[in-house]
């Protein structure tokens, strides 16, 4: 499986940017994709998850209200929207995606074991 990111860049607080995970190659018809990020000198934190084939979507409590993860499976793409930026948001931030049976498993965020390279966001 590869995951690409792309859409980061720089904006000015209050803005918004949009973020897409384009994946290929998978090998098993049920996924959880997630969005991380990681600031300098911060660890890894969880941005947002969606299952792949079911209604099932997490929020990290620090973007609630302003981010929206969503799911195109005919192009097999993830799409963060970003809206209200703060500066706190500024961070790298990574897809990834594991094979699951169930949504449930969504929110285990240390078992995500495939990764895009990342794309900058910065917020000033």
């Amino acid at each position: 499986v590869q995951l690409v990111e792309s859409g980061g860049g720089s904006v000015q607080a209050g803005g918004s940017l949009r973020l897409s995970c384009a994946a290929s190659g998978f090998t098993h018809s049920t996924n959880c994709t997630a969005w991380f990020r990681r600031a300098p000198g911060k660890r890894r934190e969880e941005v947002a998850a969606a299952y792949t084939a079911g209604d099932f979507i997490v929020y990290a409590d620090s973007v609630k209200g302003r981010f929206i993860i969503s799911l195109d499976n005919a192009r097999n793409t993830v799409t963060l929207q970003m809206n209200n930026l703060k500066p706190e948001d500024t961070a790298m931030y990574y897809c990834a995606t594991m094979a699951v049976i169930s949504g449930r498993w969504c929110a285990s965020w240390t078992s995500y074991n495939v990764w895009g390279q990342g794309t900058q966001v910065t917020v000033s």
